[in-house]
This record gives structure tokens, C-alpha cells and sequence, in this order.
């Protein structure tokens, strides 16, 4: 029987609870099937609305799948994969297995996937048909993979849908610990290379906790739609770790944000959470069909930083906020925020509470208060 986390919501900052033994996997998907919340919607995409009880069967099936290709415990399994319900199943099955999820970004070029796949030395690649002819070129000479599935039409590749549809649920999880890795995400490469951030299975509950418990108020009736996609840390937070930490649902959009699909979001879904970036917020806020939202409750910007008067006109037009704030993929997801009851738009707000910064100077030691430094 797996153990789940618990979190103290009535301190600040939240105070979070972990067993011995957990898996990051069982508590964000089976512990709602324990306590009678396997028919609540977990995830909406493009081919319908899928349960928790759905989903932490498919994740289970998904970790037998790749047991069966050859994946063991803490072996890395790369997926380049749009944003589905395949995808969450995919990397919340790695982890129920004692594996190592990698999701992918979807707009890299052959040789960055190349470059990715050799540092990472992934034994298994999922990918999403539509990508396969980017990935391709970059398999050859890649000695730790051992095999590739594809997600949607296969060709000469094991199609990974019928590979899940045949396995038999996993039958218990990977005995892990809140300290194992549980998945890595790399980071742009603004810097250079792209590097691999390793992230714990005690992560997810943990910035779960801070930021979208704590600031939020994410709760089971929340419905997330994320113009961020998965492969970033921003969208899996916004669009996994963060709903599925408590129940609530993600709507997931696979083809790109253009502000025409996310407006057809709005209305389809009427999210009452919604994540974006500054420039997509600007371009919504000039198509004159956006109106008031009423779901919508509050919503969420990073990436660069969002302009005043774009904040002001998006409440003024839209009728909620939004919480500019700063995240990294070293970080999980924000840590510096706007605050509900504390926004001033222009500036990116203050640290999250459970988090502390400094700003340093070239000396590597702390500024001054009203100087300049590095965060």
C-alpha cells in the first residue's frame, strides 16, 4: 500500500510531510483513488476527459510497458511527446517504475535532440508521430538506447498506445524515497548547453505546496490550462504536479498557444486557473474578442517580465489578476511572486514564503539594502 504526503496548509509556509517510503507517482495519482476521488476528472485533451482512476491505471500500465522494453530502476526514458493524456501517463509511469522520466522539448532541431539523447543516455524514447522525422537522424549511434516507441501512428516503430492498451497494470510501486531522483528537465541553454536538472520525488509536493496551495489556492474544483507546455518546468507544475496535487484538472492543449487556440480554450473549458507568458497575455489583450472571464480567477505569468500596463488592461478586460512572477528549471517553479492581495505590476513581486533569496555582488557576498546585486 503506498504512503502519501501531508500537507499543514494553516502555516506558513505550508508544512509538508513525507513517508520513507513514497513515489511521487503514487501520491499524485493513486492516493485519489484511495480516498474516493478516482471519478473526478484529472485531465482534459483533445480526445476527451479522463478520470483519476483512469489515469493511474494507464500509468501503471504505461510503467509495464516499459519494464517490458527494458527499462529499469533509474534508468532514464527520454519523451518527446505533445501535450496528451499520454504524456502524464508516460512520465508518472516512469516514475511509478523506479525510473527516470526526460520530457523533451518539442521544438529542438535534429542535432540538439542528438545532443540531448547522448548526455541523458536514455534506454527508452516515446515520442509523438508528429516529431519523429526531427528525431530520427539524431538515433543512430546512441549505445544506451535500447528502444522506440511512438505515440500515434507508428510506422516501423512499436506503436506505444498499443503497448500500454496490452501490459497489465504495474502491481505495486517502486519502493523510493522522497531523496531519489525522480526525473530531470533540462534547462534552454541560455549558457551554453542545455544541462539536466535533476529533480527529487519530494519536489513536486513540495512546490506544489508553496506555490500553488499556498498563493493560488489550487483546490479540487480547479480547472488548469497552461499555455506553457509540459517538457518546461513552468508547465509541469501548471499543468501536472500542481492540479494532480490536489485533485483538480488540467486542460491540456497539444497543438501550439497561438492566442486563437487558447481563446478557443476559454471557451470550451473555462479554466479558472490559466498560466501564460507576457507576450501572450499582450496578444490576447489586442484580439478584440477577449471579454471578461468570469471562471477565471487568477493567472499566472513567467518567462520574461510582464509590463504594467499589460497586467492593468488584462485585469481591467478580463476581470482577475495575474502574478508575475520569476521560476527556474533548477528551481522546480516560482519562487519570487506577486502575491494575492500584494500585487504591483511593474515589479516581480516577493520571495514565496518556505524560500529564501539573496541579491550578491561581484564579491559574492550580500548587498546592502537598495543596491543592485544577483539573485
Amino acid at each position: 500500500m503506498p504512503s502519501y504526503s501531508n500537507v499543514d496548509a494553516s502555516v506558513s509556509p505550508p508544512r509538508v510531510t513525507l513517508p520513507r517510503d513514497y513515489n511521487m507517482a503514487a501520491d499524485l495519482l493513486e492516493r485519489h483513488v484511495a480516498e474516493g476521488r478516482g471519478d473526478r476528472i484529472a485531465v482534459i485533451d483533445r480526445d476527451g476527459r479522463h478520470s483519476y482512476g483512469w489515469l493511474a491505471e494507464r500509468a501503471r500500465k504505461a510503467a509495464s510497458a516499459l519494464r517490458a522494453l527494458g527499462v529499469e530502476p533509474e534508468q532514464r526514458v527520454a519523451l518527446c511527446m505533445l501535450d496528451t493524456v499520454e504524456l502524464p501517463a508516460a512520465f508518472l509511469g516512469a516514475i511509478a517504475l523506479g525510473a527516470v522520466p526526460i520530457p523533451l522539448n518539442t521544438l529542438l532541431t535534429t542535432d540538439d535532440y542528438r545532443y540531448l539523447l547522448r548526455d541523458c543516455r536514455a534506454r527508452v524514447l516515446v515520442a509523438s508521430d508528429a516529431l519523429v522525422g526531427k528525431l530520427e537522424p539524431a538515433l543512430a549511434d546512441l549505445p544506451a538506447l535500447r528502444a522506440v516507441a511512438v505515440a500515434g501512428e507508428a510506422g516501423k516503430y512499436p506503436r506505444w498506445q498499443a503497448l500500454v492498451d496490452e501490459a497489465p497494470p504495474l502491481a505495486a510501486y517502486a519502493a523510493t524515497t522522497p531523496d531519489d531522483i525522480a526525473f530531470w528537465l533540462y534547462s534552454s541553454g541560455s549558457t551554453g548547453k542545455p544541462k539536466g536538472a535533476m529533480h527529487l520525488h519530494a519536489s513536486a509536493v513540495q512546490t506544489a505546496a508553496l506555490y500553488a496551495q499556498a498563493i493560488l489556492g489550487i483546490g479540487p474544483d480547479d480547472v488548469v490550462f497552461s499555455a506553457a507546455k509540459l517538457f518546461f518546468a513552468y508547465g509541469l507544475g501548471n499543468s501536472l504536479t500542481f492540479p494532480f496535487s490536489v485533485g483538480a484538472t488540467a486542460a491540456l492543449l497539444a497543438d501550439r498557444p497561438t492566442p486563437a487556440a487558447v481563446m478557443q480554450m476559454f471557451a470550451t473549458h473555462r479554466p479558472t486557473i490559466f498560466c501564460g507568458v507576457p507576450t501572450l497575455f499582450a496578444q490576447l489583450l489586442a484580439d478584440p474578442a477577449l471579454t471578461r472571464q468570469e471562471r477565471l480567477r487568477v493567472s499566472t505569468s513567467a518567462g520574461e517580465a510582464l509590463p504594467r500596463h499589460v497586467g492593468e488592461r488584462w485585469r481591467e478586460r478580463v476581470g482577475s489578476d495575474i502574478l508575475d512572477g520569476i521560476g527556474s528549471t533548477e528551481m522546480l517553479h516560482i519562487f519570487l511572486s506577486n502575491l494575492p492581495g500584494d500585487i504591483a505590476y511593474g515589479t516581480t513581486g516577493r520571495p514565496v514564503p518556505g524560500y529564501e533569496l539573496e541579491l550578491r555582488g561581484d564579491d559574492g557576498h550580500p548587498v546592502p539594502d537598495g543596491e543592485e546585486g544577483s539573485l
